[in-house]
This record gives C-alpha cells, structure tokens and sequence, in this order.
C-alpha cells in the first residue's frame, strides 16, 4: 500500500472543490461555511482584506465573532480604494478609532435579513425601506433594474453584488461601495 502526501495546494482545491459540491458560496476565492461566524469567513476573503483590517482596528473582532444575529453589508477592497486615498489610512489611525467604529457598525444591522426579506420590506414599503444600523445610521434600500441597492446617509449608492451569505451567526451581502454616515 502506497501513501500519497496531500499538498496543502491540493488540500485547499479539495476543499474548494466540495464546497461548490454543497452550494457553498465562493467570496474573494475562498468558501463561505455556513457553520462558521462572520469573522471566521472574512478573514479568508482576498476581496475583504482591507475590511478585515478595519474591523481589527476597530476592535469589533469579538463583537462580529459573537452570537448576533447580524446583517453585514460587506464592502470589498476596491470599495475602500474608490475613497480618497487619504481617508482609509487616517481611519486605521489610534486616534481615529471612535470614527472607524461608526463607520463600520453602520455597515451592520442587528437582525439577520436575506435578500428575500429585504426586497420585500422594500416592496412593502413602496420601493425604498429604511435600515437602521447598529452605528446610528438610516440607509435607504431600494430595488434599480432588478438589484438590491444601499443609499448611505450622502445620497451614495452601493450595489448588493454577492446575497445571502448565510453565516452561523447572520448573513452577509458583500457591496461593492463604503457606505457612509450623514457627516463624513
């Protein structure tokens, strides 16, 4: 009998392999297991590297590691690369942190909403739905051409790219632009 070495390369293609075999969704590359928490999917995201960051320098690791249920509108690195190329650096400062926190609890809700329940609350609420977020804002969701769409406190629009992320601890719905609080 002949034993054969699983390269951590063939490990990580097995791996890939049976989650698209179980309908798992694939973000930034990497396979987002419903049995694990929103952090424990983030971190492995090579579209989230910069959220992840942010998160870590916010200290809200722990908060999104925990129970929830959350709805966490995901905003990709290219998002964070569209603000001004200043703003993101001065965000992770120490200084910056109660600014940084605001901003990224905005992109949480504390109620775990797939798509599914989202277009119908806008629906219901005749084409736009106010979110209210952990951080203190009031987003506006609407449906433009058949796509669930975020307006932040500015009037800027994020699209809904990737649904239904389902999470052990909520949901994901990754966006490809940093929404933001009224005063920025």
């Amino acid at each position: 009998m002949t034993k054969t070495k699983l390269t951590a390369a063939a490990l990580a293609t097995l791996i890939a392999g049976a989650a698209i075999a179980q309908n798992v969704p694939m973000v930034g590359g990497a396979p987002m297991f419903p049995e694990r928490n929103i952090v424990e999917n983030a971190v492995n995201s090579a579209d989230h590297t910069t959220l992840v960051a942010a998160v870590q320098a916010a200290g809200l690791v722990d908060t999104l590691a925990g129970e929830g249920p959350f709805t966490v509108f995901a905003p990709v690195n290219d998002a964070f690369a569209a603000l001004p190329q200043d703003q993101v650096a001065a965000l992770l400062e120490p200084r910056n942190r109660d600014r940084l926190v605001e901003i990224l609890t905005c992109h949480v809700v504390a109620a775990e909403a797939f798509s599914s329940d989202i277009v119908g609350m806008i629906r219901a609420s005749g084409g736009a739905h106010p979110i209210e977020t952990v951080g203190g804002c009031t987003f506006t969701a609407r449906m433009v051409n058949g796509r669930v769409m975020i307006e932040d406190e500015q009037g800027r629009m994020a699209t809904v790219t990737i649904a239904d992320v389902d999470q052990s601890n909520g949901v994901i719905h990754v966006i490809d632009t940093v929404l933001l609080p009224d005063a920025m």
